[in-house]
C-alpha cells in the first residue's frame, strides 16, 4: 500500500549504532553519559551498560531511538563481531586531570553551585588540567580580587542547598590571614581549601617547569618577580607565567596537595 503520508510528516530515520566498547553516548531521560562497557541479552531484550568518568555504571535498556551521540538520536544494536570479554581490560582516553574522557559530549548547562579561585593564574591552571570534566558536570569557576572580600562574596552569592560554593584558596596555613578568614564563611553549603604555596605558580612541579626548585623568596619582596631574577628569567611576570602554564599537559604536572584540593571542590558542588 503507498505511503500518503507527506515527507515532511514522516518520522526521519534514526541510524543504528552497534554498542562496540568504548562508544561513548549519553541516555537522554538521565542524562547519564558514558562509554559502552558491554552489551547483554536478557529475559526483555538487549541492555547495554555504560561507565561514566568516574567509574560508576549503569545499564540501560536498548530501546529504538533511546541515546544520543553528538547530541543526535540514535539506536543502539548489538555489535555484529565479538566483544571483549566483561572485565576485559582496554585503553581509555583520558583527560588531563586523569578521568575517562567522554568524547563528543556537550557541556552542560552551568548548575548554581559555583568555584572560586583567587586569580586569573589560578583558574587558568584549573581550566587547563580540569576544564573537560568541569563542562562535563557543568560547573562554572570565577575568580576572586583576593580574599580579603570573601565574607562580602558569600553573602552575596547566598549559598543554600543545591546552590554550594566553593573556594581555592593561596597559601592556606595554620594561623593565616586566609585561614582567618575561611573560618569566618565555612559552612554546610560553603567549603574553602587551600594549597600550602605562596602563590599558584609553586604548585606547578618544578621538573615540569625545567628548574630544580622554586627559589626563596625572602618576606616583603614581590614573589613572582623575585622568582623570574633568581632563575635568570626577563623581568615579565605575564611572559613567566605562560611559559610555566605551558609546561603543564596533565595532573601528573601539578604538586599533589594541588590535585586533591580542587578534586575535593569539584566533588563538592557537584554532590
Amino acid at each position: 500500500m503507498t505511503d500518503l503520508t507527506p515527507p515532511w510528516k514522516r518520522p526521519s530515520a534514526v541510524p543504528e549504532v552497534p554498542a562496540e566498547r568504548d562508544l561513548v553516548v549519553e541516555e537522554p531521560s538521565t542524562g547519564f553519559c558514558g562509554a559502552v562497557v558491554r552489551c547483554e541479552k536478557t529475559a526483555e531484550g538487549f541492555t547495554v551498560t555504560l561507565e561514566d568518568r568516574h567509574g560508576k555504571h549503569r545499564v540501560f535498556p536498548m530501546t529504538p531511538r533511546g541515546f544520543l551521540i553528538d547530541g543526535k538520536p540514535v539506536t543502539l544494536v548489538r555489535p555484529t563481531g565479538s566483544a571483549p570479554a566483561a572485565g576485559t581490560a582496554v585503553a581509555r582516553g583520558r583527560t588531563a586531570s586523569g578521568s575517562i574522557a567522554v568524547q563528543g559530549a556537550k557541556a552542560r548547562v552551568a548548575l548554581p553551585s559555583r568555584i572560586y579561585v583567587e586569580g586569573v593564574h589560578d583558574a587558568e591552571l584549573v581550566e587547563r588540567v580540569w576544564g573537560d570534566d568541569l563542562r562535563i558536570e557543568g560547573v562554572v569557576v570565577e575568580y576572586l580580587q583576593g580574599i580579603d572580600d570573601l565574607p562580602a562574596i558569600v553573602a552575596e552569592f547566598g549559598p543554600e542547598p543545591g546552590r554550594r560554593l566553593g573556594v581555592l584558596v593561596d597559601h592556606l596555613v595554620p594561623g593565616s590571614k586566609e585561614s582567618r578568614i575561611a573560618a569566618q564563611v565555612t559552612g554546610d553549603h560553603v567549603l574553602v581549601v587551600g594549597h600550602p604555596f605562596i602563590d599558584i605558580w609553586a604548585a606547578v612541579k618544578p621538573a615540569a617547569v625545567g628548574i630544580p626548585a622554586w627559589p626563596d623568596v625572602p618576606r616583603g619582596e614581590d614573589w613572582k618577580t623575585g622568582i623570574c631574577s633568581r632563575l635568570g628569567w626577563p623581568l615579565d611576570t605575564s611572559a613567566a607565567w605562560k611559559r610555566i602554564r605551558g609546561s603543564v599537559h596533565s595532573y601528573k604536572d601539578l604538586d599533589p596537595s594541588l590535585l586533591g584540593r580542587v578534586e575535593e571542590l569539584i566533588d563538592f558542588v557537584t554532590s
